[in-house]
């Protein structure tokens, strides 16, 4: 089994910071592109950011120059930095990574954290 852990989540006000990370753990033999979503009420879930095997980084227009997202690979975990918060921000962030698992079928496969829930205050 493989599990998602994400925290950091919380309510900040305009302009203020927070950082988000994720931890996988399980029967992990290999973890390839790492993920940061988001879903506000009554919108769809989008693409926030990306990080590949080799640290190739892509971001979405909304949040360039004011996320970062990184990994530690020793530690399976995935961070995103969150600076210049913004209301249109609010969101309940989610981690989603395409890991190679033992004991799992498919081998490679996505999972995804629970979310944490990321309030802006005006």
């Amino acid at each position: 089994q493989v599990q998602l852990v994400e925290s950091g989540g919380g309510l900040v006000q305009v302009g203020g910071s927070l950082r988000l990370s994720c931890v996988a753990s399980g029967s992990i033999v290999s973890i390839n592109v790492m993920r940061w979503y988001r879903q506000a009420p009554g919108k769809q879930r989008e693409l926030v950011a990306l990080i590949n095997a080799d640290g190739v980084t892509n971001y979405s227009d909304a949040v360039k120059d004011r996320f970062t997202i990184s990994r530690d690979r020793a530690k399976n975990a995935v961070y995103l930095e969150m600076n210049s918060l913004k209301p249109g921000d609010t969101a309940v962030y989610y981690c989603n990574a395409y890991i190679r698992a033992m004991y799992s079928n498919p081998s490679h496969r996505d999972y995804w954290g629970q979310g944490t829930q990321v309030t802006v205050s005006p």
